[in-house]
């Protein structure tokens, strides 16, 4: 029977493999779970965010300009948008395409796209 040698080479490889199974598992099962406690530490986007300024993101989509964002309806809100984080009833939520801040759940962005079933 041949006993293994662990070497430097060896061990870092090692180390990589776990790291890369730890961070796979982390995103897989992790990456779509947002407790009421991790959208509270989001900080909330303000329409004075660069980001923001530049996708037409407003707090209250009844506030919306409709000649200058045509493809805006009333019904529209980060609620019942594809990217919203938050749940039903959430005054605010993460978004996806404002990675680490919370929306208004009321509010509006050009990316907006429906979310299936509502």
């Amino acid at each position: 029977m041949e006993i293994p040698v662990i070497n430097d080479e060896t061990a870092s490889r090692r180390a990589l493999i776990k790291l890369l199974s730890a961070g796979a598992v982390a995103v897989l099962s992790g990456g779509r779970i947002m407790t009421a406690s991790a959208a509270a530490a989001l900080v909330p986007l303000t329409s004075a965010d660069p980001t923001a300024q530049a996708l037409g993101y407003v707090d209250d989509s009844s506030k919306v300009d409709a000649a200058a964002r045509p493809t805006h309806k009333p019904d529209q809100k980060c609620s019942n948008c594809v990217q919203y984080q938050g749940q039903p009833g959430d005054a605010r939520g993460g978004c996806n395409i404002y990675a680490g801040k919370s929306v208004a759940a009321g509010g509006w962005c050009t990316v907006w796209a429906k979310k299936p079933g509502t």
